[in-house]
């Protein structure tokens, strides 16, 4: 089955806040790292009066036994009330894939400022996002890579090929205007298989988070 009834949603979802903690904020859902450039950067920004010390790492993929070749400046530091903070991400090494994109995780860890003198229970806030390395000079574009997918259903489960080297998110799909999934998948230059279900024929209309 082609992806001819497939619908890219344009969310624009770098562009969106994410919380980390009451008073910290990620400046975004996603970071795509540009493999043609040394690092790459994500804001991060206190509103509140309030200090609080942050935590940053990568970690590979689940499953995934290799350390994430990448690594964070600064990867630990206080961020003052009204105040912000680049977290640079570099690449340490690592024989990562030249023909497709490859997917990490990027985690921030917001830890509050407690008074000595106050009996509280200290509660630290991680938020995590992917971190999509992408290659120089791949070919295509993720309108491109849309168009290429093809979907195979068996019984209640739907399998999905990617033949693009872009890794593209799923966080939606429909049948007959009914939502029978509803989770975040991915792949590149691969395939995934989905719970779904369906009755009678379908036409799939999937929604893909923009990982431009």
């Amino acid at each position: 089955m082609k992806a001819g009834y497939f619908t890219l949603v344009a969310a624009l979802l770098m562009m969106f806040w994410v919380p980390a903690q009451a008073g910290v904020v990620v400046g975004g859902t996603r970071l795509i790292y540009d493999g043609a450039k040394k690092e790459s950067a994500l804001n991060i920004s206190n509103p509140d009066a309030e200090p609080y010390l942050i935590q940053s790492w990568v970690d590979a993929q689940e499953g995934d036994s290799a350390k994430a070749p990448f690594i964070i400046t600064p990867p630990l530091f206080r961020l003052d009330g009204g105040q912000n903070n680049l977290l640079r991400v570099v690449r340490a090494g690592g024989n990562l894939p030249s023909d497709r994109e490859s997917l990490y995780w990027l985690n921030v860890k917001a830890i509050p400022s407690v008074e000595k003198k106050d009996n509280t229970l200290q509660i630290a806030i991680k938020t995590r996002i992917k971190l999509i390395y992408r290659p120089q000079g791949l070919s295509g574009n993720l309108e491109e890579a849309v168009g290429k997918l093809t979907w195979q259903r068996s019984g209640n489960a739907l399998r999905v090929t990617n033949p693009s080297p872009y890794y593209l998110t799923f966080f939606q799909f429909k049948a007959q205007r009914q939502r029978c999934c509803r989770q975040h998948y991915g792949c590149a230059a691969g395939h995934r298989q989905f719970p779904a279900v369906c009755g009678g024929e379908c036409r799939w209309k999937p929604q893909l988070a923009n990982n431009q």
